[in-house]
């Protein structure tokens, strides 16, 4: 076994060797800094096991000098590759000298725990061209040597994941060219961990109680400390949810809180109720973390990152550096960035950056992959023929997420600093599953020509699908899909978005604009025609169509001007706002009546944001008057999505709900107090959460006691397509989804309804063989 690199003994020409994250970390630690002490398995380590590895597959026995020339687009290709060659690594022996001299170098500082933390750089001759993030995750292990030697190969086996497997096959990288080494370090208890986030203009300190794990599994939403770089005065604290933290798995673990044994050395714990309420950095850490991150500008320039803990250790606790990541100084050509993939798709084209400081354009051009900080759903007239959608901000339900898979464009949410990390014009990847985003070339492609290598996702659906019992509805809003949504196999439109809809026929004013300026019998003629295209499609399938839930934050350049500008994200939100101001809601129940009138009789009425029963009384009225229930196929239906409805639906429907439709979305984001468009909330925004699936198992039971239908139109089937089974299970009325996510939902409707009616045929058969 080649010579283990201790962090303080690291030079120059080891660089390659132990890979960026270890060599930054050397070269701080050099100049006085306080970094965690640890030492490096070498690159050359891998690769001589790899070249001894003892298999008959010509695969693997080939792997040092591979360069793995697979279909990159061929998923389940990639997926059986990746598996077959980690299961080789994972399963071999690692040779028991190479163990003992990790356990006996490890053994010197007397921890039980190790952290196993991946360091990599690129060659290409003799020169390194950086550090790739966001591919390899660090393993934890008790100091004891099989312990160790499995840390070892799981840390290695992730070189070969299928991701990673794509990651080097798009950008023409030769494994052979890889230098994965291992920097292993001492776990100690931590009274908090964190990150620092530096850049010009603001830092953001983010912190936790107990070990950093947390925040990187997301199992917390850290405090966040926004802090002013030139003089570290700070000018904002928020209080973070924090509900657990990571401890190590030793005597002086809690006793009565422990949630999970993890299988390696530490445990999972809850935190006691005054704790959670607690900043988890005292004025004085934070006072240090600031003065660390001020001396650390003179090393690595204005924009970085700096992992940090604090052990717990006795009789002064110790701030320490885990890890240091610098983007523009330390890696100039940055490769790979990773965010949140929001709408599948892959594709390539030229970057159209647009800054915070820019007002909303007025036009952007065709094909480009578009980099903002955020897209409102005002842009969506913009953002019909562009290539690709990178936004900084923004979850899974975020507007531009909806737009984007609406629109069937790839798209990458939640990517910090995207529009500073990429430049104008430059060739960049997208792949909308994975969130990734590559960049092509090093110069900008300004005035060259642009490559989309797969065009957005087509709506076609496989001639053969089983028949299925669940309605499958699909959510729309632009006319320009209908031609090919009408011929998918579904039941219906379970959501016709109205204010993307009307994006298409406002001209920038708000509908109370129009009315102002004596254009309400225009605006009244153009709202009935974008309906009548979905309706006259779709019949006598319903659609269900979705009264106005205006949201000025979400629609900053469509504000009403007779009313004070608002920043609320609930406000006078849904049909609060119709009672505050009927006016444009009698204008679309005219709209509805009008088709009516031309004799069609599959248009329904879904409202949204329902909080009282007064108020769905207030527009059931409006519809009465508006003559709509006189035709007997007339549905009024509610969204269920504010957390008040699982009180008060025996009384909606009392008062004359006909049915209601689960708007996951808002329903999540008020239960777990979260709001869906901070990418930085994106794992703890989750649809899947035990109390958002308790209330939706609520709702179903609910509405089968009271007689009525029950849908679900949010996010949360398609993204998640494991949650139909139980909605199957419970008993659901229908599912609404996007077009593009039509055939799989379909499918896994079916196979979900198999399911039960196979259960349920056994247990048939038992009771016969019991009698």
């Amino acid at each position: 076994m080649e010579q283990l690199y201790w962090l303080d003994q690291i030079k120059l020409q080891d660089r390659s060797q132990v890979g960026e994250k270890a060599f930054q970390l050397s070269r701080i630690s050099h100049r006085g800094y306080p970094v965690v002490p640890g030492f490096v398995v070498s690159a050359g380590v891998l690769r001589q096991f790899l070249e001894n590895l003892n298999s008959s597959e010509s695969l693997v026995a080939d792997l040092p000098d591979s360069s793995l020339h697979l279909d990159v687009a061929n998923w389940r290709q990639l997926q059986q590759v990746a598996s077959k060659l980690r299961q080789e690594i994972v399963s071999a022996a690692v040779p028991e000298e190479w163990v003992n001299s990790i356990f006996q170098a490890a053994s010197t500082w007397q921890k039980n725990c190790l952290i196993f933390r991946p360091t990599l750089s690129i060659a290409t001759g003799t020169q390194s061209v950086g550090n790739i993030s966001g591919l390899l995750e660090s393993v934890f292990c008790r100091c004891y040597e099989e312990a160790i030697a499995y840390a070892l190969k799981h840390t290695w086996s992730q070189l070969f994941r299928a991701r990673s497997l794509l990651y080097w096959q798009s950008l023409g990288i030769s494994l052979h060219t890889i230098n994965l080494a291992v920097l292993v370090q001492p776990v100690e208890n931590a009274i908090a961990s964190g990150v620092l986030n530096a850049n010009l203009s603001e830092w953001e300190i983010q912190a936790a109680w107990g070990l950093g794990l947390a925040i990187t599994n997301g199992d917390v939403l850290p405090d966040i400390h926004s802090v002013q770089p030139d003089n570290g005065l700070v000018r904002e604290k928020k209080l973070g949810n924090k509900m657990l933290a990571y401890c190590l798995d030793d005597d002086s673990s809690p006793s009565q809180s422990v949630l999970t044994v993890e299988k390696n050395c530490l445990v999972t714990y809850l935190l006691a109720e005054s704790q959670q309420k607690q900043q988890a950095l005292s004025t004085e850490y934070l006072s240090q973390v600031i003065g660390l991150g001020h001396r650390l500008m003179g090393e690595l320039g204005t924009n970085f990152q700096m992992k940090w803990t604090i052990t717990a250790a006795n009789p002064v606790p110790q701030l320490y550096i885990t890890q240091v990541n610098a983007p523009q100084p330390v890696i100039p050509n940055l490769k790979f960035i990773k965010g949140i993939g929001a709408a599948r798709g892959r594709v390539i084209s030229t970057a159209h950056i647009i800054l915070d400081s820019q007002p909303k354009p007025t036009q952007i051009p065709k094909d480009v992959i578009l980099v903002a900080p955020t897209v409102t759903p005002d842009w969506f007239p913009l953002l019909q023929n562009v290539g690709g959608i990178i936004t900084e901000k923004g979850g899974l339900t975020s507007h531009g997420a909806i737009l984007a898979r609406e629109l069937g464009i790839p798209a990458v949410v939640s990517l910090p600093d995207a529009t500073k990390l990429l430049d104008p014009g430059e060739k960049l990847l997208i792949d909308g599953e994975r969130g990734e985003v590559y960049r092509m070339e090093e110069e900008p492609l300004v005035g060259k020509t642009q490559e989309i290598i797969s065009s957005p996702p087509s709506f076609s659906i496989s001639p053969q699908l089983p028949i299925i019992a669940t309605q499958l509805l699909v959510n729309l809003s632009q006319p320009s899909l209908v031609e090919q949504a009408q011929k998918l196999p579904v039941d219906g439109v379970g959501l016709l978005r109205s204010e993307l809809m009307m994006l298409n026929i406002l001209e920038g004013k708000h509908p109370v604009d129009w009315l102002l300026a004596g254009k309400k019998a225009e605006l009244l003629t153009a709202l009935s025609e974008q309906i009548l295209q979905f309706v006259r499609s779709f019949a006598p399938r319903p659609v269900f169509y979705r009264s106005l839930d205006w949201r000025s934050p979400e629609l900053p350049s469509f504000h009403d001007s007779s009313r004070p500008a608002t920043t609320s994200m609930l406000g006078e939100r849904g049909v609060f706002s119709y009672i505050r101001n009927p006016e444009i809601f009698e204008l679309e129940l005219q709209a509805l009546a009008d088709l009516q009138t031309l004799g069609y009789s599959n248009i329904n009425l879904l409202l949204p944001f329902v909080r009282t029963v007064e108020e769905f009384e207030f527009c059931r009225q409006k519809v009465e008057q508006a003559g709509l229930t006189q035709i007997p196929q007339f549905q009024l239906w509610m969204m269920a999505e504010v957390p008040s409805v699982l009180f008060l639906l025996p009384e909606y429907i009392k008062a004359g709900a006909a049915g209601i439709s689960i708007g996951t979305n808002d329903l999540t984001q008020l239960i777990l107090g979260i709001d869906r468009e901070q990418g930085n909330l994106a794992k703890s925004f989750d649809e899947r959460h035990p109390a958002v699936m308790s209330a939706i198992a609520q709702l179903i039971k609910m509405a089968q006691a009271g007689g009525i239908p029950c849908s679900i139109c949010g996010q949360a089937p398609a993204l998640y397509p494991e949650i139909i089974d139980k909605l199957v299970e419970w008993g659901i009325t229908s599912i609404s989804v996007e077009p593009e996510a039509v055939e799989r939902t379909y499918r896994v409707i079916a196979r979900a309804e198999q399911r039960i009616i196979l259960a349920a045929a056994r247990q048939q058969l038992e009771q016969a063989k019991g009698e």
